[in-house]
């Protein structure tokens, strides 16, 4: 990865995130960027944390979970955090296809009651 270090402002451009969101995650421990008086700077390791964040909350994780899974790598390594990554990833997959299954009943419970309203109007 290009180890050029990117400015706050630069970050929130290239992850579409805003400084609110920026700072949040900084707050949260998510990102540990270098300081430099009030500057900070984001180098390849927080730009990868950044990544992954963004594709935790993609496939709706909870930033606990993801800040969580991030310090495993920290303390127990590559391995440790695969097997952990693979454990939230079948959870969030049950909890996806239940949301899917609830929307799928929501959909068609709402185009049965359309479908009825629109023949009332109609005979």
């Amino acid at each position: 990865m290009n180890d050029k270090r990117f400015s706050f402002k630069e970050m929130c451009a290239q992850y579409d995130v805003t400084p609110r969101t920026l700072r949040y995650y900084e707050y949260i421990e998510l990102l540990h960027p270098d300081r430099e008086g009030r500057s900070r700077w984001y180098g390849p390791r927080e730009r990868a944390r950044m990544t992954l964040i963004l594709r935790g909350r993609k496939f709706g994780f909870q930033l606990e979970d993801i800040r969580q899974w991030l310090l495993i790598y920290e303390k127990e390594g590559t391995a440790a955090q695969m097997q952990a990554w693979i454990k939230l990833a079948d959870s969030q997959l049950d909890e996806l296809a239940d949301q899917r299954r609830q929307l799928d009943e929501a959909i068609d419970e709402l185009q049965r009651l359309r479908d009825d309203t629109a023949e009332s109007l109609r005979g």
